[in-house]
């Protein structure tokens, strides 16, 4: 049975309440890994990676469970009314939670949550079916100049990475094509294997897990990645397009700083490991490593490179 966090709340509370412990003797039994999202997804995939990892760093389990709802904001709405233990903590992702406040009330501001670890990167990356006549990103942009509005770029959502990454490409290319959002990445790429449109801007790990069914015409990434040495970046190609997804980990407000810092240290060990690392590169991920100690900055920055996108997108005046 599907357990929401309201639930995993409750039973948290109903627990007898744990002697203090410290922060270096921490964790000291199983932990809850909460995603905002269904099963599947890139943050699914990553986190179960790290859950592989987690008992070899720390001696104990990781426990996913799945809150999905509203883009994620349903379970980050709700992070806050956790017990700040440590033991539960949730994955957390950028640009989503800079944008959809901006977008409008969604039961958390972005200053509300408590990320502590972004452990990888997903470029966006321009995808079409095998079958395409387009071999090459300067054929589908001729295409695009020659028929205004007529390319179709299915995403993963509205306000989303991917939006962002389709309308630096209107403006560098200087063309119009067609933004078409779903409901994730998964029905994203089914509309891109089934025609229903032209192209696809997704991350760059639905072209390990589609295999062959589809082409990766360019990758919004600072260099080629090392499961696709074949595939350009768009800087190589003249366009100043580097953006995607950042994935981490975020805490309830009322965790300590010595927890905070704890579970940081903790998945940067996870990040360390030869089996992870082989087996995140190998699915297109981009490893990062941004710590509690730099997360203000990183966060700051973020929020102004977004905030910027967020006019673009037209959210914000």
């Amino acid at each position: 049975m599907k357990r929401t966090v309201a639930t995993i709340f409750a039973g948290l509370l109903a627990a007898s309440p744990l002697a203090a412990q410290s922060a270096e003797d921490f964790p000291t039994k199983p932990m809850t890994y909460i995603i905002p999202f269904n099963a599947g997804g890139e943050s699914d995939i990553s986190a179960r990676f790290q859950q592989s990892e987690w008992e070899a760093v720390t001696g104990q389990q990781v426990v996913i469970q799945y809150q999905p709802g509203a883009g994620g904001a349903q379970a980050w709405s709700q992070l806050n009314s956790l017990p700040g233990d440590g033991y539960t903590v949730m994955g957390i992702n950028l640009p989503h939670t800079v944008l959809q406040p901006l977008a409008g009330s969604v039961g958390y501001a972005t200053e509300d949550l408590t990320p502590v670890h972004y452990f990888h990167y997903t470029p966006n990356a321009i995808f079409v079916r095998k079958e395409s006549q387009f071999e090459s990103l300067d054929q589908l942009i001729e295409h695009a100049k020659a028929n205004p509005g007529m390319v179709t770029f299915a995403g993963s959502g509205s306000n989303s990475a991917n939006n962002l990454a389709a309308v630096q490409l209107n403006q560098l290319a200087e063309v119009n094509t067609t933004y078409v959002p779903f409901s994730g990445t998964g029905p994203s790429i089914t509309a891109i294997l089934g025609g229903s449109t032209m192209a696809g801007f997704n991350y760059a790990t639905s072209g390990v897990s589609q295999g062959d069914a589809m082409r990766m015409l360019a990758v919004a990434s600072e260099e080629r990645l090392a499961s696709f040495p074949d595939v350009p970046t768009f800087k190589e190609l003249g366009y100043d397009i580097v953006g995607g997804a950042y994935r981490g980990v975020a805490v309830p407000a009322s965790t300590s700083e010595e927890l905070r810092q704890r579970i940081s240290d903790i998945v940067s060990q996870i990040n360390a490991q030869p089996a992870f690392i082989e087996k995140m590169e190998s699915a297109g991920f981009v490893l990062t490593d941004i710590g509690y100690d730099k997360m203000d900055e990183f966060v700051a920055e973020r929020v102004e490179e977004y905030t910027a996108g967020a006019k673009a997108l037209g959210i914000i005046q």
